[in-house]
Formats: C-alpha cells, structure tokens, sequence
C-alpha cells in the first residue's frame, strides 16, 4: 500500500512499532486476565462469601477510581515510554508474588486483597499512557483504526486469557498460572525497550503536574456535555457491575463449575464483545447513541435475569455472548460520546476522569452487591440488579447524550498579547478585562450568548469569571476572567477550538463601535 494511502480496518499493523507493541499488549492482557481468573477463583477457597469475593473485584478497580487522573497528568508530563516500563516491572513483581505465595501454600484472603490492589495501581497508572502512545506510533491517516485495533487486541485478549487461565488453573494450579503472566509482562518491557522513539522536542509552556492536574479539573468541572457522559456512565455501571462482581458465584454455586469452567464462561463474555465490535457498525446505522444505551441496558439486565434462573451450561455461555456484546456497546458508546467532545490538549486528562466515574461505579457497585447478595443470595441479588439496570435504561434514555459534532481543533486565531516587556511564566494571577459596547435593546441576547462563552473561559484555564457594567455608561461592558498565571494564559492562547471560536464570534456580534473589543491583560503586584 503507497505510504500515502489512507488505509483500511488492519491498515495500522502496516507500521511496524505499532505491531509489535499491539502483539505485545495482546499478550500482557492475556497474562493479565489469567492472572485475574486465578485470583478470582482462589477467593472462592479462602472464603466462600459473597462479600469477601467482591472485595477482590472492588480491590482491582478501586485503585484506577483513585488514581486515574493523577495518572493521566503524568502520561502528559513523563517520558511514557520508561514510565510504561517502570509500571510493567510493578506488575511482574505483584504476579511473581502471587506466584510466590500459592506455591508455598501461605497465601490469605487479606493477602490476596492486597497484591489485587497493587495490581491494580499498576493498571491505573499505565491506562491513560498507553492510549496516549497510539498517535506517536501511527500517523493521523491511521489513527482511527489503530484505536479501534487496540479494542480489537483487548477483546481477543478478554476472549482467549480468562478461557486460558480457567484451563491452567483447573490442570496445573495458581502458581503456574501466575508464572505466565509474569513471562508476559516481560516480553510487554522487550517490545517497549525495542520501540525506537524518537526524542521529544522541549517546549517550554509544558505543564507541571500541580497546574494540569487542576487545568484537567476545571475542564471536567466547567464541560456541560462531560456531566452528561459521566452520569450516565456512573448509573449504568453502578448497576451492570452486579454480574462482574458475582460471577464467580453464579460459575461455581449456580451452575456447579470448576475453575476451567469459569474460564470458559468469561472467555465466551470475551467472544461475544468481539461479535458485538463486529456489529456495531450494523447498530450505529440504524440507532443513535441515547437508543445504543437502552439496547445495551436491556440487553445486560436480561442476561443476569437468566444467569439468576441457574440455566444449563450452554444457555449461561448463550447469555453471556450477549452480556459481552451488549458490554463493548455500551462502553465504546460511552466512550466515544467522551472523545468527540474533548480537545486534544486535556483529552487524557478528562478521560482518566471518565475512568475514575466508570471504576468508582464499578467499585462501589461490586462492594454493594456483595453485600446484597450477602443478604438475599447470589440470584435475589442478579434479579435486583437487572431490575434496577432495566429501570435506569429507560429513565436515563430521556438524558441525552451530546452529539459531538462540534469541530475541536485548535483555531489559533487570538493574537499573541501585547507586552512590554517578557513576562515570566510564573508570574501571576493574570485578570484579563475585554470591553464591549453593547446597546440597551440587545443586552439580554449578549448575555445569553455569554453563558456559553463562559463555560469555554472556564474549560480553557479561567478559574474566575464575570461581566460587568460601567456605572457611568450602561452600553460599556467588561468581561473578565481569571487565570492562575501568565504561562496558562499562553497556553490559553492554544487551546481555543474552532467551535470555541465560532461561540466567541457570535459574542463580538454584538459589539458596537468603530474598534473590535479592546483587550487587557492585567498581572498582579507585589506590596512589600
């Protein structure tokens, strides 16, 4: 294929750092579903409750709710490259203690909680890096499709690692089990060590960690649009977790399998989110993202109804096809809805916030219905669970998600400040003050407009906004904001989109006078 043609589904493969390091994460992921398959199981012989299991769920999600956002500031402050490795040795040093611990015969249930946990800080804090790599190791042309092959590679890793694991597990035991998934995690720092990348070039307005973690906070906390996402996100996962945190109960005291078996079962979860990747395309032409949602939430609550009746083996595998594909959709949904709404600039930032909302939900939701089930049993707690899931669907159906179709490119199109002389970056707070003349009749549809411009200040760094009048001439308005110091106002300068820039247009409409709206840029002084 010419090097200039766009490419295809499997057109990414075609550059070869991407291929190796795609292979490489296929088999880390299946290292890593093995690894969580034998933990998984082993708590069902430390402790049969259904609390106790759950917790070993909630321990390897509550570390990505509590660490996804810092991580996704340091996959923008870092060398990704070594700082994936270092967190690869991490999690070769929790499986080879796993390792340790089940052949030896000493491990615990307070043990395994807490090498889950580890493990688990380790996949918080490599998931936004890794998805930041995608476009150093493609050019743009591919770029979709090296996204949607990493989905790919995860799905098959989701289908063949859990049937894998079961199989190791049932026939040679946890240790061996988890001596694999070290032997993964070390071909995953081979390909990373392997990966020519080349040097990053300085730039001298990169953020340290303190002001991109609260930039990344005040663009989640001014998004309209995120708030959506996010709530959604967080209701449906809070319930659809029920079966994740259950399903060991339901493979072993349910339907009366082993560990092999339990493989399987989450092996054909695996198998039905490749089939559901494979349609989506099918769904998407026929159903927008608000009726992709309602068929996912329907179709998950009716896969626990069943898995609650105890069906014969071949119908819990039939239902969990559908639980995996009706799983991708409502991920990639969710998931897309986020992308198409962020700017590149914060992306990871604001996606390790959605990570954080989807393992809150996910956490507090595995630790709920463990304690449910506690109660009223494994299937009361799978029927309750599906009846809340099937409630939310149709209530959440009318909260719609945004279209995404705005254009967020950067615009590029304020000019550089006018200075007298440089101005440290660190110098600040800086108050910008941009004056109107608007008549009396249009004030109340300039004041519309501006509630839209405020939301774009406050995403783009402003952490103080408002608009004002002059006393002594109604018809002079001043805008200002607020931002923490001069180096964030240039950034500022850059992050601006097009469709921000269209919303600020339709502001300096209003403006009337012989000169476009003067702009001020005020920094703080120092009395001593």
């Amino acid at each position: 294929m010419p090097a200039g043609t766009p490419g295809g589904s499997f057109a990414a493969l075609r550059h070869l750092p991407f291929a190796v390091l795609w292979a490489a994460a296929i088999l880390g992921n299946i290292g890593g579903f093995m690894r969580d398959v034998a933990s998984a199981w082993l708590a069902t012989d430390l402790a049969a409750g259904p609390a106790a299991v759950a917790m070993v769920q909630a321990a390897a999600t509550l570390p990505v709710f509590l660490l996804a956002i810092p991580a996704g500031v340091l996959a923008d402050i870092l060398d990704r490259r070594k700082f994936l490795i270092a967190v690869q040795g991490l999690l070769a040093f929790v499986s080879l203690t796993l390792m340790i611990l089940a052949q030896a015969g000493m491990m615990t249930i307070e043990l395994l909680v807490a090498l889950t946990f580890l493990g688990g800080v380790g996949a918080a804090l490599m998931a936004p890096s890794w998805q930041a790599i995608a476009p150093e190791l493609v050019p743009a042309r591919d770029l979709k499709g090296a996204i949607a092959l990493n989905s790919l590679g995860f799905n098959i890793a989701r289908a063949l690692g859990p049937a894998a694991g079961g199989l190791l597990l049932a026939s040679f035991g946890a240790a061996l089990t988890y001596g694999l998934d070290v032997a993964s995690y070390i071909i995953v720092i081979a390909a990373l060590l392997w990966w020519p990348r080349p040097k990053q070039a300085h730039d001298a307005l990169t953020e340290r960690f303190p002001g991109a973690f609260r930039a990344g906070l005040r663009y989640a906390r001014a998004s309209r649009d995120l708030h959506v996402v996010l709530l959604r996100a967080a209701i449906f996962f809070a319930f659809a977790s029920a079966v994740w945190a259950l399903l060991p109960l339901v493979a072993r005291q349910l339907l009366g399998g082993d560990a092999g078996f339990y493989g399987v079962l989450l092996g054909a979860v695996g198998a039905g989110a490749i089939l559901g990747a494979l349609i989506l395309p099918r769904l998407r032409a026929r159903l927008d993202a608000d009726g992709l949602m309602l068929t996912a939430g329907i179709a998950t609550a009716l896969a626990m109804a069943v898995l609650a009746s105890a069906p014969p083996a071949a119908l819990a595998l039939a239902v969990l096809l559908l639980l995996g594909a009706a799983w991708i959709v409502a991920l990639t949904t969710l998931n897309g809805a986020a992308q198409s709404i962020l700017p590149n600039w914060v992306r990871g930032r604001v996606l390790a916030v959605y990570l954080t909302v989807f393992n809150g939900a996910m956490t507090a939701g595995s630790l709920g219905w463990g304690a449910v089930a506690q109660v009223i049993g494994v299937p009361g707690g799978l029927l309750l669970g599906a009846t809340g899931l099937l409630l939310v669907a149709l209530l959440l159906h009318r909260i719609r998600l945004p279209l995404g179709e705005a254009d967020m490119a950067p615009s590029n199109h304020w000019p550089e400040p006018l200075v007298e002389a440089p101005v440290a970056h660190d110098r600040g707070p800086v108050l910008i003050l941009i004056e109107y003349r608007i008549p009396a009749a249009d004030r109340a549809a300039f004041l519309k407009a501006l509630r839209h411009l405020a939301e774009e200040r406050r995403r783009d760094g402003a952490y103080g906004w408002g608009i004002t009048e002059d006393a002594a001439d109604r018809e002079r308005l001043v805008e200002w904001f607020l931002v923490e110091s001069w180096a964030e106002h240039l950034r500022q300068h850059h992050r601006v989109s097009r469709a921000d820039a269209d919303v600020q247009d339709a502001v300096r409409r209003f403006h009337q006078g012989p000169e476009p709206p003067v702009v001020r840029h005020l920094l703080t002084l120092t009395t001593k």
